[in-house]
Formats: C-alpha cells, structure tokens, sequence
C-alpha cells in the first residue's frame, strides 16, 4: 500500500472535494476552510494553498476531516 507524499494544496481539495464530499467554506489568505455535514454533525479543516504540502501537515488536514491516511493515499 502507498504511503502518504508532498502534494499540493490544491490536489489535497480536489481529493477531498470529489471523493469525500467536501466542499469549501471559506477562505483566509491562502488557507481554505472545507466542510461536510454527517451524520455525527459537521466535520471541517483548513488546507494551505502551498505547492507542496510537507507529510506532517497532510497528516494534520486528515485528522481533521476524520480520514484514514492510508485510505487518501489510494488517490494520489
């Protein structure tokens, strides 16, 4: 199984977007809010629109939203 990489910020919302259901909620500067609503109520979290996100910062975004990394790295 293939671990976690450096991606960007906006691959990180494109993925999250389209395979998580996602959306964005807002934006300060060059962080962007995303946010779902489920059953357990409203999940979010906050990704930096930088070229390369470092693996400890996707790791932050993923607990955030309440997913796997192992999962999100099946859509790198």
């Amino acid at each position: 199984m293939p671990g976690l990489k450096p991606v960007s910020g906006e691959t990180v919302i494109k993925i999250l977007s389209k395979q998580y259901g996602f959306v964005v909620s807002g934006q300060t500067g060059s962080h962007v809010r995303l946010s779902k609503a489920t059953p357990g109520g409203k999940v979010g979290t906050v990704v930096p629109l930088h070229d390369e996100l470092k693996i400890g910062t996707l790791r932050g975004v993923l607990k955030l939203a309440k997913i796997d990394p192992d999962d999100f790295a099946r859509y790198l």
